[in-house]
């Protein structure tokens, strides 16, 4: 069923971080750091290397300007370019706790700052290089570094196991922080991904849906052409007569102009006579259209009618319901050593369908994460058939779209087979009623 779609040019969101993104932040670095320089010195009292630091300042404000005359806003780096700008935000950073007290500087924690941003944007490889890049500065700091900026003529000596604890507290926020924003950024990225390709899939199946309408169009604007082409080839034949020479070319182009009118007729015909029909579906025929394309895979597909109540809902036509349910029973086949089940029932409330296989059934592990986009297989280790990634997370979602409820279960504890629950109101397969939920 994914066979088609994973033809499809690639849409996946890579590892990219804007450059406009990062002048920004610099900008806003070199604001805060020129106020601190300046509140110390000038406000506060405190002997410092003003020149030395605005030295470093103005370096971070050059380069700012050399990438924004250099390249347009929306610029995406490559990571190689990324880490080298964060590498050198790092160092110049760096630069300023050197000249002001090293670790003993409360400032000194900032020194996180660009491997979060690089957890967020980099590969996992080029976050680590920045993170031991800057752990091995901060451990520089901690024993090289100029005094702390101080009331003139005094010293303020801080006690050792205060700047081990600094340099302790710096490595702990690279290491949480920078795994933290890595996993958040991770999980973001696969779920847009997925949503992506779940928009591309949504659109296929509303193409194939609508093509009756197509060809209905098709048929009403051919109808004009033909009907001038038949009512020519008539007159052509009075005119010509028993010409040998025309007579059997004549009326070959008026049967077969009659023919095509005749085609157009039955299109226009089954557009208008059958559209309400195939717009809408009972329950029962929305299972079999789609566990038919599955029946042929050596696995028995059994529907399995249960406790009913009322009048069998008919829904209407769905896309994305129908790729929905079956994709879950192809999953169900992918997974099953004999049987699949199909079990539907109804009453006043809610419609339920419960999909059932015979296979190995889920891990307990994963059984509480199945339908995220990231999931591959039903065993941790994989498994020869089947698959709960994309296919899986793409289903839930487009089910959950029309209102659906889905669960996830062992079918008779592990081992014995998994099942599927979806439920969704009544009213969602409700005949009459405009405009219908799933619409």
């Amino acid at each position: 069923m994914l066979e088609e779609f994973r033809r499809r040019p690639n849409t996946r969101r890579e590892r990219s971080l804007r450059l406009n993104t990062l002048i920004r932040l610099r900008w806003l670095a070199i604001v805060g750091q020129s106020l601190a320089v300046l509140v110390v010195a000038l406000g506060l009292g405190f002997p410092l290397p003003m020149t030395s630091c605005f030295v470093l300042i103005a370096a971070s404000a050059w380069l700012n300007l050399y990438l924004t005359f250099r390249y347009p806003a929306a610029h995406l780096l490559p990571p190689m370019a990324a880490l080298a700008i964060l590498t050198f935000d790092a160092s110049q950073l760096a630069g300023l706790l050197y000249l002001t007290g090293g670790l003993t500087n409360p400032f000194s924690l900032l020194m996180t700052v660009p491997v979060v941003i690089s957890a967020t944007s980099l590969p996992l490889l080029w976050t680590g290089l920045l993170g031991l890049y800057v752990i091995g500065v901060a451990s520089l700091l901690a024993v090289f570094h100029l005094p702390l900026p101080w009331h003139p003529g005094i010293e303020l000596a801080l006690p050792l196991i205060y700047v081990a604890g600094m340099l302790i507290a710096i490595i702990s926020a690279i290491a949480f922080t920078g795994i933290y924003a890595y996993r958040v950024a991770e999980e973001a990225r696969l779920l847009a991904n997925a949503l992506t390709e779940t928009e591309l899939v949504l659109q296929r199946e509303q193409h194939i849906s609508a093509l009756d309408g197509l060809a209905a169009a098709a048929a009403h604007e051919l109808g004009t052409p033909l009907a001038t082409i038949a009512l020519v080839s008539r007159e052509m034949e009075k005119a010509l007569g028993d010409d040998p020479r025309f007579s059997e070319d004549v009326t070959l182009l008026r049967s077969q102009s009659e023919r095509c009118r005749e085609i157009l007729k039955q299109l226009t015909s089954l557009s208008s006579q059958g559209e309400e029909h195939l717009a809408r579906l009972p329950l029962t025929s929305l299972i079999e259209e789609t566990a038919a394309p599955h029946r042929d895979f050596g696995i028995q597909i059994k529907l399995e009618a249960g406790e009913t109540v009322g009048p069998e809902p008919v829904g209407r036509r769905n896309p994305g319901v129908l790729y929905g349910l079956g994709n879950l029973v192809e999953n169900a086949v992918d997974f099953a050593r004999n049987v699949v089940s199909i079990k539907y029932r109804w009453d006043n409330e809610t419609v339920r369908i419960a999909i059932t296989d015979d296979g190995p059934g889920f891990p307990a592990e994963i059984i509480d994460r199945i339908g995220q986009p990231y999931m591959s297989s039903r065993q941790p280790g994989g498994s020869s058939g089947g698959g709960l990634g994309l296919g899986l997370f793409i289903a839930k979602t487009l089910l959950e779209r029309s209102g659906a409820t889905i669960e996830f279960a062992n079918a008779g504890g592990r081992g014995k087979g998994a099942t599927v629950e979806i439920r969704w109101p009544r009213e969602m397969f409700l005949a009459s009623g405009d405009p219908f939920p799933w619409g």
